[in-house]
């Protein structure tokens, strides 16, 4: 057996220097690991942030990638539930502590001794750089590691693994039903996956944009509604209609007019992290008890649950596969919202 396993990468070498191919080891599996010979990685806008240092410090070289999917390599004696040749995902984060109560409780990403991330985090030593899914292979913790169902489109299911649960979490949390009427502000690789949750749950999507561009695609992956929100006026006819709304934008933004269109006792989820601080209006929150919150993504039972009801359900992202040579150009793409709806980077061309 291998002491280290040789990995090929693209790596962040600083916070505005492009990506470029790095190489380094990875652990040999121990008797609780599994090594996954990674096949795609889906592209997460959180990718971007942190390759150019603007979530707070990066540790550099830093390999991004949470939305990892591939194929058992090896197990450790211990292993039990995978085998080798399996389909199996990795997502944001690859340990935590399993002894608290939020681990207990399953949410791990909650972790109160610590998480360990995919990538710009440590491994459990608390030491050892974690590297992420833009890679050839990738060492984990069995019970980190994700089933994926025999026979699904590997390319779509890897979006799922962050852009996925992180959309699917808060509506199944506030319980999005057969005619549940539920609100995505921003339609793009959230936002998309948020629509066709929702719908595959039974609800009726309005989606808000600023781009009246965007209706055809919105009516397309799912959705019954499509503000444009450019103009305040286009708020009224949806006055306290909704049930939830999801906001993906990450970008500075008032929720003020996005609240009136909830009901009584609804809810407002935020899952963009906006750089700047947001506005809104305290009486939009007072008037009708309506709750302005957040999420992050899900834990390790939840994502699994994702996975199966996008499986059974059929829903997967909208993606444009890329190999290793255009991640630089993805990111640009992405930043400036030209993609529909996720980048996938085909890991064989590393």
């Amino acid at each position: 057996m291998l002491s280290m396993i040789q990995t090929k990468a693209y790596a962040a070498q600083s916070a505005t220097s492009p990506l470029q191919p790095f190489s380094f080891e990875r652990r040999s599996p121990g008797a609780d690991d599994v090594l996954i010979e990674v096949r795609y990685c889906g592209i997460c806008h959180s990718d971007i942030h942190t390759a150019r240092g603007e979530w707070g410090p990066t540790h550099y070289p830093c390999v991004p990638g949470h939305e990892i999917v591939g194929h058992v390599k090896q197990v450790g004696k211990k292993v039990k539930r995978f085998k080798v040749g399996d389909p199996v995902g990795v997502g944001c984060f690859v340990y935590s502590c399993g002894k608290c109560s939020n681990c207990k409780s399953g949410e791990e990403m909650f972790c109160k001794k610590g998480v360990s991330f995919t990538y710009n985090s440590t491994e459990a030593d608390k030491k050892t750089p974690t590297q992420g899914g833009y890679s050839t292979f990738i060492t984990v913790n069995q019970n980190f590691v994700l089933k994926v169902k025999k026979g699904l489109p590997l390319d779509k299911v890897a979006p799922l693994l962050c852009a996925g649960i992180t959309t699917y979490s808060p509506l199944k949390r506030y319980k999005v039903k057969k005619g549940s009427k539920v609100g995505v502000v921003g339609l793009g690789g959230l936002g998309h996956m948020a629509v066709k949750i929702a719908k595959a749950m039974g609800g009726e999507v309005t989606v808000f944009s600023t781009s009246a561009g965007k209706e055809a695609d919105a009516k397309k992956l799912g959705a019954k509604h499509f503000v444009v929100t450019r103009d305040e006026k286009n708020f009224a006819p949806f006055a306290g209609k909704l049930d939830l709304i999801i906001d993906t934008v990450s970008a500075k933004h008032d929720f003020t007019p996005y609240l009136s269109t909830l009901k009584k006792d609804s809810t407002l989820v935020l899952l963009g992290a906006a750089p700047e601080p947001n506005e809104v209006d305290a009486t939009a929150l007072l008037f009708g008890r309506k709750r302005l919150t957040g999420s992050l993504i899900g834990g390790i039972k939840e994502t699994q649950q994702m996975l199966d009801f996008c499986a059974a359900k059929k829903v997967f992202p909208e993606i444009e596969l890329v190999s290793a040579p255009q991640i630089n150009e993805a990111y640009d793409r992405t930043v400036k919202g030209q993609v529909k709806y996720r980048f996938v980077i085909d890991c064989a061309t590393l």
